[in-house]
């Protein structure tokens, strides 16, 4: 089953979206600031998972293509043409794609550097290579794609190592971009926006509850 992002589990679906929906057709959102900001960020989490798990094959579909490079050492515009073919040229999907894939490419040596410094009990070269792969494309999301909510890139990385690399990949995956995470909003260098923060607005949420 598909793992929900913090911000979706934040605000449950069932009950809470059932008063906030009652709440909106008889008006009382208007008088209630916080109610309309909690149904506004439960929609969009709705949103973001209905969406991914048609972004799940799309993410798989990228791992399999830089898997490719990896292996064949072809340059990425051959890999490209022959892997993404089923993808309308033009399209949301497609851009996503060659975006998310060259992007990875383009800042390796970057993500490398950076995973190195958070497996110091782990020989770089011992790491699979699904695992530095699915690393350095959830890396590439969180710096590179503004919109897309952190936690999301790190569950859908967790979900496809469970499916593609060795029983524990799940675990050192989390564990390696968990670390990141945490570094990248001290320095600031974690930049979201629009729905990439919906996480954030989440916390700030349950925070006013407490």
């Amino acid at each position: 089953s598909l793992r929900r992002s913090e911000a979706t589990e934040a605000i449950p679906l069932s009950n809470r979206f059932g008063r906030l929906l009652r709440c909106a057709r008889n008006g009382d959102l208007l008088k209630n600031p916080a109610l309309l900001r909690q149904l506004i960020f439960r929609i969009l989490c709705t949103m973001i998972e209905n969406k991914t798990s048609k972004r799940r094959q799309l993410r798989e579909l990228v791992m399999q293509a830089l898997y490719a490079i990896e292996i064949s050492k072809d340059p990425p515009q051959h890999v490209i043409d022959t892997l993404f073919t089923e993808i309308k040229p033009n399209d949301a999907d497609h851009e996503f794609c060659v975006t998310l894939f060259l992007r990875t490419i383009n800042n390796q040596a970057e993500f490398d550097k950076k995973i190195k410094l958070k497996a110091e009990h782990w020989e770089f070269y011992r790491i699979a290579l699904i695992d530095k792969i699915l690393l350095r494309m959830a890396l590439c999301e969180m710096l590179h794609f503004p919109d897309i909510p952190p936690k999301v890139s790190i569950n859908e990385a967790i979900e496809i190592a469970k499916d593609y690399s060795t029983d524990s990949s799940g675990t050192f995956i989390n564990g390696i971009l968990d670390a990141l995470l945490n570094e990248m909003k001290t320095d600031g260098t974690l930049k979201k926006s629009g729905r990439g923060l919906v996480n954030n607005a989440a916390k700030k949420i349950r925070a006013a509850k407490q």
